[in-house]
């Protein structure tokens, strides 16, 4: 059984290749909010485990055990996250530290119910995909905002850069996962956008146009 600070790491890791392949001990360091050398003590423990592949000034990245372990504690976390605002009625920028939290429950069992009883959601409330079971993402097919013309219509699926600002900007308009949105009208001076959510009318900046994803259809 892997400790929660072990978890920590591989889903950092995890994050962290998305920039590079190999990861250096001080980019570790530095999202983990650690001292270099218990970075460099941690990865030569789960090197042990056969968690990771670490060569020492060569960068660390994850082997295929350690990213099945990595991708299980992203999907509880999201499931986590999706489970808090959809039926708790957390907002979408206070779900995150609570979720840290919830994602190293150990019980298989629960995931399961709990993903079936949110119906096997796609994504998290913030955009992000939640791997299956077997640790597998679905391909996106996600459209910014910003992406849409008059008249086009969509579910609000996420956010793209969930910035404290933003999320606590839609929590405060009572925008959620799921809301229908329908394009009214797209300033081109300055990029706004004049919409249509819940039977209100919204004006939308370019920013953040370019920072909320919707499942589309006509």
């Amino acid at each position: 059984m892997n400790s929660q600070s072990e978890e920590d790491y591989l889903k950092a890791l995890y994050h962290l290749q998305m920039e590079s392949i190999r990861v250096n001990t001080n980019s570790i360091a530095d999202y983990l909010k650690m001292k270099p050398s218990s970075v460099t003590d941690m990865l030569k423990k789960l090197a042990e485990k056969n968690y990771v592949n670490y060569q020492k000034y060569k960068g660390t990245s994850l082997s295929k055990k350690g990213k099945l372990v990595a991708l299980q504690i992203i999907r509880k976390h999201r499931l986590w996250e999706t489970f808090l605002v959809e039926k708790l009625g957390f907002g979408w920028g206070q779900v995150h530290l609570i979720a840290e939290q919830l994602e190293h429950i150990k019980s298989e069992e629960l995931i399961e119910k709990l993903d079936a009883f949110l119906g096997n959601p796609k994504y998290d409330p913030h955009g992000d995909p939640i791997p299956n079971e077997k640790g597998r993402i679905e391909k996106m097919n996600q459209k910014l905002l910003i992406e849409l013309k008059q008249n086009q219509k969509g579910i609000i699926t996420g956010v793209k850069r969930g910035t404290a600002s933003l999320l606590s900007y839609l929590d405060k308009e009572n925008i959620k996962l799921g809301d229908g949105v329908k394009v009214l009208e797209i300033i081109e001076f300055d990029g706004t956008f004049i919409v249509e959510i819940n039977k209100r009318k919204l004006t939308f900046s370019e920013k953040i146009c370019q920072n909320l994803l919707l499942e589309t259809y006509d």
